[in-house]
């Protein structure tokens, strides 16, 4: 029974590392947002391509606003790599 206790108590700890180290890991939605909207200035993209860039965008915005800064980079690096960047 102990040992049960042990693994799990260690199985939280190191979860709860996996988070922190995650939440370390993202960049400030606001720099990604400034560098991603650079890139879609210069971009030249189909009618098709720049919707979903525009539709990312909006999602990364709102998520960004609700300080989901993870969520947020994800959108935006899909957005990124939508337009080759």
């Amino acid at each position: 029974m102990k040992k049960i206790i042990a693994v799990t108590i260690l199985t939280a700890v190191a979860s709860l590392g996996f988070v922190a180290s995650q939440a370390r890991a993202a960049a400030p939605c606001e720099e990604m947002l400034k560098d991603m909207r650079a890139a879609k200035a210069t971009a030249k993209l189909s009618d098709a391509d720049m919707k979903k860039v525009n539709d990312l965008e909006a999602k990364a915005i709102e998520r960004c606003n609700a300080d989901d800064d993870i969520r947020s980079d994800k959108f935006l690096a899909d957005a990124m790599t939508i337009m080759g960047k």
